[in-house]
């Protein structure tokens, strides 16, 4: 079977991701702290654009998952690294050769980046040889680059290579200064001046030069003393100064046979690099920033595990979740990571999440959203099993902070909002909705809830629906009830734990109130003083 891509089992793969732009939905699940992280120290790859493209098939899903279980693997996940850092050489030296002026110093960069790609490929082409990798994407990538690496014309290329440095290596020139004029000629045997210099200040070393040892002694006493080295070192400059270049372009027309073989193999070879290599350094680069991403939260302990995703209804659920992007954030920037859970048994199809505020219950809609997103990306996923149904899209509607410019308040526009997300969800579709209705009396709240709900459970879609309207969780026989919990016996301490439970309808106000001072009486005793 002919390979085309680590990320697709398709030859037209390219036009899932070329050029597409991100999901809405990414900056409410934080999805786009999420691909920032992923894309940093990694602009040359372009991986955004992966990012944003989630898969549609659970086949296309079960291709991706094969390949990071491969990668998870030291030794393959080594061999794709060092071919990586090769690649990245080559690519420096392409980038340094196009910025320099000189001709002949760019074409030897650019020999220099051939060179480099050369040896990434050959080094793959050996190191995943000697491995079985499970994957048919690696399996297909490891037959291509093998094919490619062993034919005629890669392996004419590699030679050439060779054959070019060769010829520079060969070449030996003289430099001529007298006042302000340089002549340049073919080097023929002339007298080493350097051998003399060498010679006429080697009696005044003495002791070690560079950890040489130089029996040079002291007034004839033959004590060895150490010396100082006071050789200066030449700076390496890439490009070069004007003298430099003029030495260079005489030396090019004393030996034209050299430099026009550089230049025709510049010429011939200015595409080097393989489209479908090139590809697979590009894409292979999304699934290691990723396991490097989480790699710091496995070792804390933390699991992860490769979702069972369906293509029709059926049960969901996932055990010892949590919000990837809040969990994440450097360790003074958060508390303990807390895992959370779901499941819903049709005909159930819908979550709702009620309880006291600042208790968990938007980081837990993030978590369910984010789960979706990073399943269909055939990605690993936090939590210790999970299974879900894969979305053809995700909607989202949060909170938003009213426009003091647009002709519509805020609840004309968060109703504006649903009902274009309505208007395109399908069965397939996954919503997360968080505060919903927040700017209207409980009665209307209670009113649009019902409406939206019933619609949603009608259209069969998958949904978490964070409310202040516990009457909402008990709807109809689609809807499960969630509450964020409190510590027993402390209602102003937040346990951010979501349970399975019926909607308790306390907001524990009074309590949090009285905890903190602020109860009617307290405020009132402190004001009279």
């Amino acid at each position: 079977m002919e390979f085309h891509s680590v990320l697709y089992d398709r030859p037209d793969y390219r036009t899932e991701i070329d050029g597409r732009p991100a999901p809405d939905y990414l900056p409410d699940l934080n999805l786009d702290q999420l691909r920032d992280a992923l894309e940093r120290g990694r602009a040359e790859y372009g991986l955004g654009p992966v990012f944003h493209a989630p898969l549609r098939t659970p086949a296309e899903v079960a291709y991706r998952q094969a390949i990071v279980r491969d990668l998870e693997d030291d030794a393959v996940r080594a061999a794709v690294e060092r071919f990586a850092a090769g690649m990245r050489k080559a690519r420096e030296h392409l980038a340094l050769a196009g910025k320099l002026r000189e001709r002949y110093q760019k074409r030897r960069w650019f020999l220099a980046a051939a060179a480099a790609y050369r040896d990434a490929v050959r080094d793959l082409a050996a190191g995943l040889g000697a491995l079985e990798p499970r994957s048919a994407g690696l399996r297909g990538f490891r037959a291509h680059v093998a094919a490619h690496a062993a034919a005629e014309p890669f392996t004419a290329f590699a030679a050439a290579i060779d054959a070019r440095y060769a010829d520079l290596d060969s070449v030996a020139y003289t430099v001529h200064i007298k006042g302000p004029r340089v002549r340049v000629g073919r080097y023929d045997g002339e007298h080493d001046y350097g051998a003399d210099v060498t010679a006429t200040f080697g009696k005044f070393a003495q002791g070690t030069v560079d950890g040489v040892d130089n029996p040079t002694t002291v007034g004839g006493v033959g004590n060895p003393a150490e010396v100082k080295d006071y050789r200066a070192a030449f700076g390496e400059h890439a490009d070069m100064n004007h003298v430099d270049a003029q030495v260079l372009a005489l030396v090019a027309r004393l030996f034209p046979e050299v430099f026009d073989a550089l230049d025709a193999f510049c010429d011939r070879y200015a595409g080097l690099v393989d489209d479908t290599i090139g590809a697979f350094d590009r894409e292979v680069r999304f699934y290691l920033a990723y396991l490097e991403l989480i790699a710091p939260l496995k070792e804390a302990g933390l699991d992860f595990c490769y979702p069972e995703v369906a293509a029709g209804p059926g049960p969901v659920h996932a055990d010892a979740s949590f919000d990837l992007v809040l969990a994440h954030k450097p360790r003074r920037e958060r508390a303990p990571v807390v895992t959370n859970g779901f499941r819903l048994d049709p005909p159930e199809r819908v979550l709702v999440v009620t309880g006291p505020n600042q208790g968990g219950k938007t980081t837990f809609a993030r978590m369910f959203g984010q789960l979706h997103h990073l399943a269909a990306l055939g990605l690993p996923v936090p939590g210790a099993s999970v299974r879900l149904r894969l979305p053809d899209r995700v909607f989202t509607h949060f909170e938003r902070e009213e426009d003091a410019e647009s002709p519509r308040g805020k609840l004309e526009d968060e109703l504006v909002r649903v009902r274009a997300v309505l208007g395109e969800a399908t069965e397939a579709s996954v919503l997360v909705m968080n505060e919903s209705f927040t700017s209207t009396t409980l009665h209307d709240a209670l009113f649009l809830g019902t409406e939206i709900l019933g619609r949603v459970t009608a259209l069969g879609a998958l949904c978490v629906y964070v409310t202040f309207v516990d009457e909402l969780a008990a709807l109809n026989d689609a809807t499960v009830s969630m509450v964020a919990a409190i510590t027993p016996g402390d209602p102003a301490s937040r346990t951010f734990r979501i349970e399975r439970r019926p909607a308790d309808g306390l907001a524990y106000a009074a309590a949090i109130a009285d905890t903190y001072g602020l109860s009617y009486e307290a405020l009132k005793r402190r004001l009279a003083r």
